[in-house]
């Protein structure tokens, strides 16, 4: 294959657009901006759903640490002996 051949010019072109491929792509996975073909920069949109998401997302990190909470608890009663957690039961009904 020789430095002017088609094949040549084809098989540069083809790897100079995969790797552009290939570099759009780790940015938008890790959330930089991507460039557009004519080397302007285009940054992730912020919609609504975006917001309705991080606002969800929130409130499950909340319920997560709550269940935590409770099984800590579930595994203090469940590795405990069984006449400490008859007396503390006891307590609580006086």
């Amino acid at each position: 294959m020789s430095w002017g051949s088609p094949e040549f010019v084809i098989a540069i072109i083809a790897i100079s657009t995969c790797g552009w491929l290939v570099n759009n792509w780790i940015r938008a996975r890790h959330g930089y901006a991507l460039e557009d073909e004519w080397g302007g920069k285009t940054g992730p949109r912020d919609s609504a759903d975006t917001a309705q998401l991080r606002a969800e997302n929130a409130e499950l990190r909340e319920q997560l640490s709550h269940f935590a909470d409770r099984v800590k608890v579930l595994e203090r009663i469940a590795t405990e002996g069984s006449t400490r957690l008859a007396a503390e039961i006891e307590d609580l009904r006086k």
